[in-house]
């Protein structure tokens, strides 16, 4: 005899709740592009409005955000949901990051400094 468990009306509804908060099923699309000048990340987020996508750099650490808003006791709320969230390689130059949107993708171009080559000198030994 196979046991069945019951999910109560509160699990439920929560899980409703949850489901509804972060946008229903649509899962972001994540590509990334390797060129010889330049990496890309190209996100795509179903049912997330451009104006709402951020980018940001903090400590090293590229972020790819969006907000939703709700109400909640009339009160309005920000709920950040990363989508991207990673340490900034070595060899990208940091400073010279940009972000633009084609055919509905964020575009995050990270250019390549002179490490990306490779680094290499002698050192001479000292007597």
């Amino acid at each position: 005899m196979k046991s069945r468990k019951l999910i109560s009306n509160e699990l439920l509804a929560s899980i409703d709740v949850l489901n509804t908060l972060n946008g229903g099923v649509g899962e972001p699309q994540l590509n990334l592009k390797q060129f010889q000048d330049h990496r890309e990340i190209q996100l795509k987020v179903p049912g997330v409005r451009e104006e709402n996508m951020k980018v940001e750099i903090h400590n090293n650490i590229l972020t790819v955000f969006y907000t939703f808003h709700f109400q909640s006791d009339n009160l309005p709320i920000e709920v950040p949901k990363v989508v991207y969230n990673k340490p900034i390689p070595y060899f990208v130059d940091a400073a010279r990051i940009s972000a633009t949107y084609e055919h509905g993708f964020l575009i995050v171009t990270l250019p390549y400094n002179e490490m990306a080559e490779g680094y290499h000198r002698k050192i001479s030994i000292e007597s």
